[in-house]
């Protein structure tokens, strides 16, 4: 028998917003691929180790503003949509602009526009993402978030694990198309989004009063994000190195695209579980899981040891996904969900920023020092989660 919350999740809504998600992803693949090559092969060797990490930190202060902005935009408008086709049309553009330019010879004076769109565009796709995260509330209960959430987890679960595949299809593509493949990629999740709902019940919402959120609230959930983007991050870009040696012939990358296999293959039961034991309780078993995972790294394992966790691994990972985007909406008033979304996804932002600092200089971050930098990332998290309270709705 469907509960009741489950029976009033509005899934045409849910598969919009998945679209959307799946462009999303798609156009930061091809973005995180070919910006370092592009700036390398216009002179910016030094600017391409450093302008990712830069963007990082930027989108660590963007996320909550353009948040706390798309609330407002509901409040007055009753909708967010207009924000978030604002972001989808200036990312759409300027990915077309930066593949029409890579098709000429950019004189040596005006190539620093290269780095500036790039950067325009980071920020664009920071304007709607958020917004759209916090339309999920719209489309169900947030008991049932984690339901509804399940189809983004698998399309990102997926989308992970083609990685590689996708990867050489975008080398064999060439950046100039692959950035108009972006390009149309936004603009058909954009086009599913709108026309999968009838204009007169897409995402009805009444106007909302904006309480304030304490500054100490804002940034629980800025840690929060903080500590799990850190272990994220560690699971994905440094915990499948430290077995290369075991697996000669499998490179790292088949390695994080075999953990996000598994978070797409258990997404269904582990967005149950989620909606059982509540969502803190399914952050904290995730993050913890992971933590260990991470431990496990300083010991020799057999294969079929290894084999076993990767698969926990990649269920660890599949229950802080299932239940971060619940959180962030839990932990703040309905009228302020972009805020809460913008906030967590910042957290997460300056999370990567500094993972990537921090490679760049260490070189690696594998053994005791990336155990104990998730152990710091778990308590910083965990301490967050288990103070601060939802407010009262």
């Amino acid at each position: 028998m469907v509960s009741n919350a489950q029976s009033s999740i509005l899934w045409r809504q849910v598969w919009g917003l998945s679209a959307v998600l799946a462009a999303v992803t798609l156009s930061w693949m091809a973005y995180g691929f070919y910006q370092p090559k592009i700036l390398q092969d216009l002179g910016f060797v030094e600017m391409a180790q450093g302008l990712g990490i830069l963007q990082g930190f930027m989108g660590a202060l963007a996320e909550p503003i353009a948040g706390g902005i798309s609330d407002r935009v509901q409040h007055r408008l009753g909708s967010r949509l207009p924000m978030i086709t604002l972001g989808v049309v200036l990312a759409g553009l300027l990915f077309v602009g930066v593949a029409l330019l890579l098709q000429w010879h950019i004189p040596v004076g005006i190539r620093w526009i290269i780095p500036v769109l790039m950067t325009l565009w980071v920020l664009s796709m920071i304007i709607f993402r958020g917004p759209v995260m916090a339309l999920l509330m719209q489309a169900a209960p947030l008991a049932a978030i984690p339901k509804a959430n399940v189809i983004m987890a698998m399309l990102f679960g997926l989308m992970g694990a083609l990685g590689p595949l996708l990867k050489m299809g975008l080398q064999s593509a060439g950046a100039s198309l692959t950035f108009l493949l972006g390009a149309i990629a936004l603009t058909l999740g954009a086009t599913l989004f709108y026309t999968g709902t009838p204009q007169h019940n897409l995402f009805p919402f009444t106007k909302m009063v904006q309480p304030p959120v304490s500054l100490g609230r804002m940034g629980a959930i800025f840690g929060v994000g903080l500590g799990c983007g850190l272990e994220i991050n560690i699971l994905l870009r440094v915990f499948p190195q430290s077995f290369q040696t075991q697996f000669p012939t499998v490179s790292a990358e088949w390695l994080t695209a075999g953990i996000l296999l598994v978070s797409a293959l258990v997404a269904i039961p582990i967005s149950t579980l989620t909606t059982k034991v509540g969502v803190k309780l399914s952050m904290l078993a995730g993050l913890s899981a992971i933590a260990v995972c991470v431990g496990l790294m300083l010991f020799k394992l057999s294969p079929i040891w290894i084999i076993g966790l990767f698969i926990i691994a990649g269920t660890a990972f599949g229950m802080v996904f299932s239940s971060q985007i619940s959180f962030a909406l839990k932990m703040v008033p309905p009228g302020r969900s972009g805020l809460g979304t913008g906030l967590y996804f910042g957290g997460i932002g300056a999370a990567t920023a500094i993972l990537s600092y921090l490679l760049q200089q260490w070189g690696n971050l594998g053994g005791m020092a990336g155990f104990l930098l998730t152990v710091g990332a778990l308590c910083l998290a965990s301490f967050n989660i288990l103070t601060v309270k939802y407010p009262p709705r």
